[in-house]
């Protein structure tokens, strides 16, 4: 009979001190957004940028705004939208768990522009700033996940099976940490690598749209559907369905550039 992994069992609570507590998923989310700082200010120190280290400061306390609530809008509607007609108060009960990543893009997105007004700098020129500092949460955000225990993958018997403690007696795919290596890390490189030459106004952000498309698009094969929604059109998950407008556009980003002329700004 075939061997699994058994998941190891982490505290999710790092340590605590009296009611405060630092756990596994906060410490996460903190070393994307010290990440994501560190690289911003670095790109924000190069001749030329046409950024500041305040700049940099302010566009990630939008992002992060946009992120807790888009992400917590969007999971709500995407996801559990009959909890929410139930009882309304439900989108504000963000410690019972539940944030979606298109929702928060969607976040982030309505952020870029409040940001773009008040700083008058072109939404796409803020989107290739951003761009390649998003995977860095993302990566650690799934690590979390996988901490956590949640979020795991379909059932499997490849060797790298893992058994969780709430995902039942058959081994499942570890699906948090593909996630964390293709649209986290992996993307962070092409993103980070791509940028470092000037581009098209956009095309950075194309690359980071269907970049991220395409990654969870092939992740959702090997990731558990919601139990609630199952697979939905054509047998794709809701994670997959929301994904398409990504790849459209990004795609659409991507085709434009190619026609436009080369910016000046310095990348990273």
């Amino acid at each position: 009979m075939q061997e699994f992994i058994q998941f190891p069992q982490i505290d999710r609570i790092i340590f605590s001190i009296g009611p405060i507590a630092l756990r596994w998923y906060g410490l996460m989310y903190m070393l994307g957004f010290i990440g994501a700082m560190m690289l911003g200010n670095a790109r924000a120190d190069k001749p030329g940028s046409g950024w500041t280290r305040d700049q940099v400061s302010d566009l990630l306390f939008y992002g992060f705004l946009g992120v807790i609530i888009g992400g917590r809008v969007g999971y709500v509607l995407f996801y559990h939208f009959d909890y929410f007609l139930d009882d309304p108060l439900y989108l504000l009960k963000i410690w019972e768990g539940g944030m979606s990543f298109h929702g928060g893009l969607i976040g982030v997105i309505t952020a870029l522009f409040i940001f773009a007004r008040k700083s008058h700098k072109k939404i796409l020129q803020l989107g290739d700033f951003v761009a390649p500092l998003v995977p860095l949460g993302l990566g650690f955000g799934r690590i979390g996940n996988f901490i956590n225990g949640e979020l795991w993958g379909r059932t499997t018997d490849v060797p790298w099976a893992m058994i969780f403690p709430n995902g039942g007696p058959l081994a499942r795919h570890p699906s948090q940490l593909y996630q964390a290596a293709l649209e986290g890390f992996c993307l962070f490189l092409v993103l980070y690598l791509f940028s470092k030459k000037p581009r098209p106004l956009g095309m950075v952000s194309g690359v980071f749209l269907f970049g991220y498309g395409v990654c969870r698009f092939i992740i959702e094969f090997f990731r558990e559907p919601d139990a609630h929604l199952g697979l939905l059109t054509l047998n794709l998950s809701m994670g997959q369905l929301l994904t398409i407008p990504m790849l459209l556009i990004g795609g659409w980003l991507i085709f434009r550039g190619y026609k436009k002329p080369i910016t000046t700004e310095v990348k990273s």
